[in-house]
């Protein structure tokens, strides 16, 4: 008897476990078939795999597979494994958060996010009335009421965001918004659903203070042992498994004891994540790792479980269930469509936007199986379950489709704006791709990105990719020992050593200016990585790319080349690229404290931009004008002139040498060599900065080239970085004869000059080139 027992008790266990095993396999070889095959037609991956658990459904009604992979013992497993998934995916998406893009646009999030879920609340307690008779309910009306009105206004974050991510809009203004707005629907439908769930053990409060209480410990706590574990092993690129499994360990508890008590835990998760310190070591590990397995394994399969789950067959079978769930699409996506666009109308957001945005709020996901799964334990009727998960399944399937369709054909949508940093407000956010193929380029690189960031009013958003050759692997005894040495290496590991030296000079940077610098990484062989560079920036929508340059100073303060690789990859972003170049020089090794020590340095460090005319000069002014706002950085202009018969030997200077302010206006205005553009926007610049001795002005009239190079050796040990714009200026004759010096043409003129190892400058230098359309071409010196 007792073996017996104990065979059922291993049959009890393990059946579930294969059927569910089973089930997951079925579910992800379909959905990749589904997803090879939609993708043809730009259905993005949820919908394939929602698809795929549809089409797998029906296999339910064959008796046997019914038994065997089906058997109703293997609820209870399901619903463990799910929370287990749940608050793992939840976690990801509060670490993965932009807080600081919902902080500045809280008013329109939360705007577009009520108008939806009001709406949907209206219209989900009309039909709530029609659906409790019609379903024949025999629970409480206010509670099935109440459910129904949280169904519709639902919206789910984890569907955002991966159609967000699948239709390549995440990075613009429209998919911004709509992961904030969805994120705080969700949070907000979750925490009323807590409350109605236990509304009879509201007279508990102190239970609902510990809730609150333990996700504020846990946050307190994760703060720490992030601190620990960074500080932990400097050589390391990750966690230990050890300590990567104590921070979900303790994520794992305390979620359980909030189940336990009777309230939902998902946003206890969201939390810790939305709190958990964003830089470091910690932080890294659990976005690589959390990321992957949730990505590719986990979301998949629970997309997938969303369609399995719905009996179509039963539902098609009456007319009346049809017509059920036809209702409830409808008004859901009338709900969510009017609501949204009636707030776009407020907040002046075009209609097509405020389309797609309705749409997109209109995706339903796992929190409106718990809805309908808390009204099945009220006695609602297995039938009138599949009618509802029918209805959010199919609306999640319709409104996809919908968002796949207007993604592609409202390209203006999410095209990508902010090309240049000139034509944008400095209140706009600049985003910026910094790229860096070793560690002794980061400090240069992080220099940059700390005086662009010292300005609260000018919004800024940095990311780091590390670029990595792939070399060819050849087996042999040399590469063998080569790759032992960490020259070589699979997935991860490229890169060797590098990675960790650039990780702890970013979180050193990190942790002294508190800016975070989000990590990226490109694997390639140097003849395409500039296209990982471009795509990346594509997609990312940033305005600027910055690149090192392929020379490196020496102590004797000559320039050495290094790989011919990064040169070829450099001319190519320059060719190739989405929005605008900065290259940077890295000199002044010799002189301390140097550009490159602007993040340990206490002192200014004084910062020229030379202007000759032409669009990348504007765009070096507009750049420097942000990094002028650093308090770190005394900037100065530098105009050069060409020289008249009167003013040959004149010097206009706003830094000391007394001038007429008059004779300045008239020289910027009268200047008959110059472009007309060139000299509108000085003269804007000059009285809305120079006047009010924000920026200081220095005129310099010039003959030739032979005269702007010995005016350029004058003032080389005078600043510690030159920004120049790359080219646009035409046969100027302010740079004739400069391009005798030609040693890398695609500086520019006067960038060659100063990248030069002949010429003697203290300083470091900025070479900038405006984004211009592919239909304009590029004009060079």
């Amino acid at each position: 008897m007792d073996a017996t027992h104990h065979m059922f008790c291993n049959k009890d266990l393990v059946n579930p476990l294969n059927s569910m095993g089973m089930q997951v396999s079925c579910i992800l070889v379909v959905s990749h078939f589904f997803n090879v095959v939609l993708r043809t037609v730009g259905q993005p991956g949820p919908i394939a795999q929602i698809l795929a658990g549809l089409a797998l459904g029906p296999m339910s009604h064959v008796s046997y597979i019914k038994e065997t992979f089906f058997p109703a013992n293997s609820m209870n497993y399901y619903e463990v494994v799910s929370f287990f998934c749940r608050i793992n995916f939840m976690f990801l998406f509060g670490l993965e958060m932009n807080l600081q893009y919902t902080k500045r646009h809280l008013r329109l999030v939360t705007l577009v996010a009520c108008g939806g879920a009001i709406m949907g609340a209206i219209f989900g307690l009309s039909v709530s009335f029609y659906l409790y008779q019609e379903l024949g309910i025999n629970s409480s009306m206010t509670y099935f009421c109440t459910i129904i009105m949280l169904v519709v206004a639902y919206t789910s974050s984890p569907m955002v965001i991966r159609l967000a991510a699948d239709l390549r809009f995440a990075a613009s203004d429209v998919g911004r918004i709509a992961v904030s707005a969805a994120l705080i629907t969700e949070m907000v439908c979750l925490l009323l659903f807590n409350v109605v769930v236990n509304w009879k053990k509201l007279n508990d409060v102190p239970t609902s203070f510990c809730c609150i209480i333990i996700t504020t410990l846990v946050a307190f706590m994760n703060r720490y042992l992030s601190i620990w574990f960074n500080a932990r092993d400097k050589n390391q690129k990750y966690l230990k498994a050890p300590e990567l499994l104590l921070i979900l360990f303790v994520l794992l508890t305390t979620s359980m004891v909030i189940e336990i008590w009777g309230y939902n835990s998902i946003i206890h998760c969201f939390c810790v994540g939305l709190f958990f310190p964003k830089e470091g070591k910690t932080a890294r590990t659990l976005l690589h790792k959390l990321g992957y397995s949730i990505y590719n394994f986990i979301l998949p399969v629970y997309f997938g479980y969303m369609g399995l789950q719905c009996d179509l067959i039963n539902v098609f079978k009456s007319l009346d269930k049809i017509t059920n769930a036809a209702i409830m699409i409808l008004l859901s996506i009338g709900s969510k469509l009017g609501g949204t666009l009636l707030v776009c109308r407020y907040l002046h957001i075009p209609t097509s936007e405020g389309i797609f945005l309705g749409f997109l709020m209109n995706t339903r996901g796992y929190a409106d199986l718990l809805f309908i799964g808390a009204a099945a334990k009220q006695n609602l009727d297995t039938e009138s379950y599949n009618v509802l998960l029918v209805a959010i399944v199919l609306n999640t399937v319709i409104s996809g489709i919908i968002v796949s369709f207007l993604a592609r054909g409202e390209e203006r949508m999410f095209s990508h704006n902010h090309t240049a940093i000139e034509p944008q407000k400095l209140e706009d956010e600049l985003r910026i791709l910094a790229c860096v193929y070793d560690p002794r380029q980061v400090s240069a690189i992080l220099a940059t990105v700390l005086a662009i960031h010292g300005s609260r009013t000018s919004p800024s958003t940095t990311y780091l990719m590390h670029l990595i050759e792939l070399v060819k692997k050849i087996k042999s005894n040399l590469l063998y020992h080569e790759k032992e040495n960490g020259d070589f290496s699979d997935d991860d590991d490229y890169g060797g050593n590098d990675v960790v030296e650039i990780n702890n000079s970013l979180d050193a940077f990190t942790a002294d200016t508190k800016i975070l610098v989000h990590q990226k990484r490109a694997v390639s062989s140097f003849p395409s990585l500039y296209e990982d560079v471009c795509n990346e920036a594509e997609d990312l929508q940033v305005s600027i790319i910055l690149l090192p340059f392929h020379k490196h100073q020496r102590i004797d303060g000559k320039l050495e080349s290094g790989k011919e690789g990064i040169r070829i990859t450099n001319q190519k972003v320059l060719r190739h690229a989405p929005c605008s170049i900065g290259v940077i020089i890295e000199r002044g090794l010799t002189k301390v404290p140097g550009f490159s020590q602007l993040v340990s340095s206490e002192g200014t460090q004084n910062v020229a931009t030379l202007f000759f005319g032409g669009p990348d000069d504007r765009e070096a002014i507009a750049w420097s004008l942000r990094i002028s706002k650093c308090p770190k950085v005394n900037l100065t202009i530098i105009r050069f002139l060409l020289s008249s018969s009167s003013s040959s030997h004149n010097e206009h200077n706003d830094n000391g040498v007394q001038f007429d302010e008059k004779e300045i206006l008239m020289s910027l205005s009268g200047e008959e060599t110059v472009n007309e553009i060139d000299n509108t926007f000085m003269v804007d610049f000059y009285n809305r900065y120079v006047t009010s001795g924000q920026i200081g002005y220095v005129e310099k009239f010039v003959k030739d080239g032979t005269q702007t190079v010995e005016s350029l050796k004058e003032i080389g040990d005078m600043y510690s970085l030159f920004i120049v714009g790359r080219g646009g200026r035409g046969n100027s004759s302010l740079t004739i004869g400069m391009s005798d010096w030609e040693e890398c043409p695609e500086l520019g003129t006067v960038g060659d000059v100063l990248a030069s190892s002949d010429f003697d400058i203290h300083g470091s230098v900025l070479i900038i080139q405006q984004h211009r359309d592919a239909k304009k071409g590029l004009i060079h010196d």
